[in-house]
């Protein structure tokens, strides 16, 4: 074989790994396929370089390493391949085309949570999944994440969206964009039956848990000034916190906050109206084709009544939020149910 490279400087030693010091160009794939392949003791074609300073002394044990190396320096450390594909082939930009992947929580039910078998499930996860499903898309891939780093993972390109009944925000929107809202309610201090907390007053003096980086935690800061704020990476974490003492209550939104009241005999302090902060499916900026797509998608759930019997099997008991039925079913003002986002 012999490959063309114009021009390559490597420095290899007899040494284990092979460091690769600098490249200037990149070798093809049937290169590294050749170098993967043939067995350690075999001869290698090398490629034919114009300009190229190469010194080889390789112990067979370091060929793999030095392929290995070779093919994440080239390939610029597995790279998005979305800035490769064509818009025919990945018109919604997708980091893999054909693959949504999506930065969400574990513990968040009944939105988005893992099931006994460690698979994502939740109103939130089957509403994406049937989103996705009418944009085109079907394979989604669900990873946990804390939810303080979730928008930025968004930003930044390591996900393709961020579903976890994430709140609308003008702050949040200077970091991702948002898809239409479908979900919008209300938020919950959840305390023990001894703690002496009958509402928000008795906060204070308190120390009160919430989740970094959500909607409870800013509505804290500005309106309990009076309570000492103890962060918590996820509400697993401070609820535990609130049986063993070491919080006095937890700020969350209120289905979860039902979840935990049944699972450990806790009680409601206060529901806090809080709808002015719909929640939405946060994507990176500049992407209009995959906003476009999945506000469609939601629009069409909503009119058909996939949005109602999510609702229905997901929050049975709670009032339902008129805004997202089909428009036959809606009355002139509708009213938010206790549900929210984070």
């Amino acid at each position: 074989m012999t490959q063309r490279v114009s021009s390559a400087t490597f420095l290899a030693i007899d040494v284990s790994p092979v460091s690769i010091v600098r490249t200037e160009t990149g070798l093809s794939k049937s290169f590294i396929d050749q170098i993967l392949r043939r067995p350690l003791t075999a001869p290698l074609s090398l490629p034919r370089l114009d300009n190229a300073v190469i010194k080889l002394n390789f112990r067979p044990a370091a060929v793999a390493a030095a392929a290995l190396a070779a093919i994440l320096a080239l390939s610029g450390c597995g790279g998005s391949s979305s800035a490769t594909s064509s818009p025919a082939e990945n018109p919604y930009g997708l980091i893999e085309p054909g693959t949504i992947r999506v930065a969400s929580l574990g513990d968040s039910k009944p939105y988005t949570f893992t099931d006994a078998q460690g698979n994502f499930t939740g109103f939130d996860v089957e509403l994406f999944k049937d989103v996705a499903h009418r944009a085109g898309v079907d394979k989604v891939v669900f990873t946990g994440q804390d939810f303080s780093g979730l928008l930025s993972a968004v930003a930044n390109g390591q996900f393709d969206v961020g579903v976890a009944a994430i709140g609308i925000t003008d702050k949040r929107k200077e970091t991702v964009d948002f898809s239409s809202g479908y979900l919008a309610g209300y938020l919950t201090v959840i305390t023990t039956k001894n703690s002496g907390i009958k509402d928000v007053d008795g906060l204070n003096g308190k120390r009160l848990g919430v989740v970094q980086g959500t909607l409870q935690e800013a509505y804290a800061v500005r309106n309990f000034t009076s309570a000492s704020l103890v962060r918590f990476p996820d509400n697993n974490t401070a609820i535990a916190a609130v049986n063993s003492g070491s919080v006095d209550a937890h700020f969350l939104d209120y289905e979860a906050a039902k979840a935990y009241q049944e699972q450990y005999g806790l009680i409601s302090a206060a529901d806090i109206p809080s709808f002015d902060a719909p929640a939405g499916f946060a994507i990176a900026k500049d992407k209009p084709a995959f906003k476009e797509a999945l506000d469609k998608g939601l629009a069409a759930a909503m009119e058909d009544g996939t949005w109602k019997k999510l609702y229905q099997k997901w929050f049975p008991g709670s009032p339902m939020p008129e805004q997202y039925l089909p428009k036959a079913e809606q009355t002139a003002t509708p009213t938010p149910a206790p549900t929210a986002s984070k």
